[in-house]
């Protein structure tokens, strides 16, 4: 069956402006977790900007829908919510040697986030000062790490946690080889 692309590209900004709004996520929130400014975001919102492919694509892992899914008319099915391994969202370009996956559901970006930090040996995350009164926790799976906030310094293994104020400088580094971490950020 040929589907008609005018009819397709049509549907595809009322399409993203309401799986936007059904994860309760803001203009801001979405261009963050996607890497697509904020105003480019609206653009195709409105219907004023065709997205790239790139960009499209940035947009349904950031909401955490399938393109297909988009495009698809009828109830949604409930169920169970699986993000396959390779499928999950990520940061990238933030810190060197560090791949950030996106656990938390997007909805709860900039309130409760859940991270998957993977470090190259060597690998560091550096981070500017949250919202006054954020917190996170650091969970090592593997690996040794060695943890700065503000002046307070830790090494840590694997198993071990850690709790600290995210509302100043603070640093997340591998120690003698790759490691691995979950991090919990919670702003005030």
């Amino acid at each position: 069956m040929t589907e008609d692309p005018d009819r397709i590209l049509g549907q595809l900004p009322a399409r993203l402006r309401e799986a936007r709004r059904e994860k309760g996520l803001s203009l801001d929130a979405v261009a963050k977790l996607s890497g697509v400014s904020r105003s480019m975001v609206s653009q195709i919102e409105r219907g004023e900007s065709s997205p790239t492919i790139a960009t499209l694509w940035n947009l349904t892992r950031a909401l955490q829908v399938d393109f297909a899914g988009l495009l698809e008319d009828g109830p949604k099915p409930a169920g169970i919510e699986v993000i396959r391994a390779g499928q999950t969202p990520s940061i990238d370009r933030r810190g060197e040697g560090c791949r950030i996956l996106i656990l938390s559901p997007p909805e709860e970006a900039g309130q409760h986030e859940l991270y998957l930090l993977d470090f190259a040996a060597g690998g560091v995350l550096d981070s500017r000062p949250h919202r006054r009164g954020a917190r996170e926790q650091l969970t090592v799976i593997e690996g040794g790490i060695e943890l700065r906030s503000g002046e307070a310094r830790q090494v840590l293994g694997p198993g071990d946690t850690a709790r600290y104020a995210a509302d100043v400088a603070h640093r997340i580094s591998a120690q003698d080889g790759p490691a691995r971490a979950f991090l919990v950020v919670r702003d005030a």
